[in-house]
């Protein structure tokens, strides 16, 4: 296990809880060093007090690039490196399409696509330079499936795994990776939203630890388990499926 002054450094947006600060719990206990960018940061700042070596906290909205590219380097600053990124944070708004707004779909474009967009670009000249690194963006079954309620959360998604696969495609001769990682469906303050039963949904800190376990893998799809995988597979052959247990998201 590394020392907390050569452990691999770990940067996660929207770390401040769900899966991210999950993830976040479990690569410190794995000798990652972590820093967490969140808007918010009381649980971020609580690992820092107990691990002030191996913890970085940074108040950082992704939707402004002078917050991205400051907590960049206020990181680069401290640790000198940053060998993977998570991106993480998401917002959405759960509504019929008729009811959502332009403003609602531009405002989770800019947390959930362009928020990847900036983070990727401020950090990827150091990888570059450094001729490592790992760039995980968390997606969403929903990005290849749909779900009704969730439009502009849903082509967020659809947008980051073409983003995902392009860079993958650009970034093949370097030895910086691009990945996507798909979560279960997980009991944080989001999902429940969307009212489903408590027995349909993850642990978030199970499927943070679980997460955590693959942060090393290059894989193109990086799934929570083989649960996860199947699931998806099974919605997008069968979108029956989709639409049978989505039915009650449908007005009649």
């Amino acid at each position: 296990m590394s020392t907390a002054e050569d452990g691999r450094v770990v940067v996660i947006t929207g770390a401040n809880e769900g899966i991210g600060y999950h993830m976040s719990t479990a690569l410190l206990e794995n000798g990652y060093r972590v820093a967490g960018l969140d808007v918010n940061g009381d649980n971020v700042q609580s690992l820092q007090e107990t691990n002030p070596n191996r913890v970085q906290f940074h108040r950082c909205d992704v939707t402004v690039d002078e917050d991205v590219q400051a907590a960049v380097d206020e990181i680069l600053d401290q640790w000198s490196r940053i060998d993977i990124l998570v991106n993480n944070a998401a917002v959405f708004n759960f509504a019929p399409f008729e009811e959502q707004t332009l403003a609602d779909t531009k405002r989770e474009f800019e947390v959930n696509y362009f928020g990847y967009v900036r983070t990727i670009r401020a950090v990827l000249p150091h990888m570059k330079s450094r001729n490592s690194g790992i760039i995980h963006n968390v997606s969403s079954g929903v990005g290849l499936v749909g779900h009704p309620g969730l439009s502009g959360y849903a082509s967020t998604k659809g947008a980051v795994e073409a983003l995902t696969r392009t860079l993958r495609l650009e970034l093949q001769n370097e030895n910086v990776s691009c990945t996507i990682m798909h979560p279960a469906l997980s009991n944080t303050r989001s999902a429940a939203k969307l009212g489903y039963p408590a027995s349909m949904l993850s642990d978030p800190a199970d499927v943070g630890r679980k997460l955590a376990e693959k942060i090393e893998s290059t894989d193109p799809v990086i799934m929570t388990d083989w649960k996860t995988k199947a699931g998806l597979y099974l919605a997008q052959r069968f979108p029956s499926i989709v639409k049978k247990g989505t039915e009650r998201f449908v007005k009649t």
